[in-house]
């Protein structure tokens, strides 16, 4: 039997990696003779680093950068073994995980630290980068990320604007004069898990500020501030990202990666599919094994499982799902290419032993699914 085991991590709480061990522990547990074929998945957010460098090999790169606060740490980007193609998260230098719950402030975090970790890649004779975009900690559209190249931001008094969110209203000229030329020549590829446009009730301030520790009247702001942006960027390069899908992403730095460094952005879980080529995996399989921390309402906006769900229904081949948690009004799902969710949850607990166990939890879920089918 030829099991391809193909999980999104459960966040918080366990890498795609790891589960995609455990699962595959269960399995063989109980049908030790079975064909597994791990492939742990990322939907363009946290853990397409590791996912990519551990499928497709290559090294790590550790490099002194710029927190979203502008303190100096140390963020890691990976390059694959072709030498010429680095592989970026935005969390790693520019994330949300980086900051205690106080320090959390949309109208201050920058993206610099990400534009750092571009320059490196660069400097190490990268001409392809993948950008995953999730987890980041800013809503400043990329403003950092592109003075960390050489890009500059000025006010009416042809001043230069200082970094955050709260700030981008300032900006009344655009100098890319001194730009790093190399990006003209780098293919950059954006993995994006959302569709929000930069601005608006659906935009990158009001559906992803709050958790970056923005009050509402703070968000009101920092949309304003957006749309100001945009119009500013339109003005200084003709080129137009308010309405964009996926220019929201990462606090806008969606919209910055494609104004200024002609980026293409693609579904993230599409991208690991064509470069993983999973279709070829799935099409001679029995059975995928795949899942995520939470299975909700929210899965349906082209999160990873559905992704490697869609690969198995254009082949015909049953997809289970096993999650910590499955919401309510998930029935689309099933007819999206999904065969069944299990929870690992086995008994009642709180979410701290879910955590804690979430290894033996995911093992054990597994044993019985696949006691179940070889009954």
């Amino acid at each position: 039997m030829k099991i391809i085991v193909a999980p999104d991590s459960f966040k918080e709480s366990l890498s795609a990696i790891k589960v995609s061990n455990a699962v595959s522990k269960g399995i063989l547990n109980i049908l030790p003779q079975a064909d597994v074929i791990q492939v742990p998945i990322s939907d363009g957010g946290e853990g397409i680093l590791d996912v990519l460098i551990n499928v497709l090999g290559g090294k790590r790169v550790l490099v002194t950068v710029r927190d979203p606060l502008n303190r100096n740490i140390k963020a890691e980007y990976g390059i694959l073994k072709d030498n010429v193609t680095a592989i970026i998260e935005i969390a790693k230098a520019s994330g949300l995980e980086l900051l205690d719950d106080h320090e959390r402030n949309p109208m201050l975090t920058s993206s610099f630290g990400t534009g750092q970790l571009i320059k490196d890649a660069l400097d190490n004779g990268c001409k392809k980068i993948i950008i995953g975009i999730g987890g980041s900690a800013t809503n400043d559209g990329g403003m950092g990320m592109v003075k960390a190249l050489g890009g500059k931001f000025l006010n009416i008094k042809n001043e230069e604007v200082q970094e955050g969110g709260g700030l981008l209203d300032q900006i009344c000229k655009i100098d890319l004069s001194k730009f790093d030329e190399r990006i003209i020549n780098c293919e950059i590829v954006v993995a994006c898990d959302v569709k929000n446009q930069l601005t608006g009730q659906e935009g990158a301030s009001f559906v992803y500020g709050e958790q970056k520790g923005g009050t509402i009247e703070q968000l009101k702001i920092l949309d304003e501030n957006l749309k100001i942006y945009a119009s500013t960027i339109r003005e200084c390069t003709g080129i137009e990202v308010e309405t964009i899908e996926g220019s929201g992403a990462a606090g806008g730095i969606g919209a910055g990666l494609i104004a200024f460094f002609n980026a293409e952005l693609k579904s993230g879980i599409d991208l690991i599919i064509e470069i993983l080529e999973i279709d070829k995996l799935i099409k001679n399989a029995d059975l995928v094994i795949t899942g995520e921390g939470k299975i909700d309402k929210q899965t349906l906006n082209g999160k990873a499982i559905l992704g490697i769900a869609s690969v198995g229904k254009k082949y015909k081949v049953p997809v289970i799902a096993i999650t910590g948690k499955i919401g309510n009004n998930i029935e689309e799902i099933y007819q999206l290419g999904i065969t069944a969710i299990f929870s690992i949850v086995n008994e009642p607990m709180t979410l701290e032993d879910a955590i804690n166990n979430v290894e033996y939890l995911i093992q054990t879920c597994s044993e019985n699914i696949i006691r179940t089918i070889k009954a």
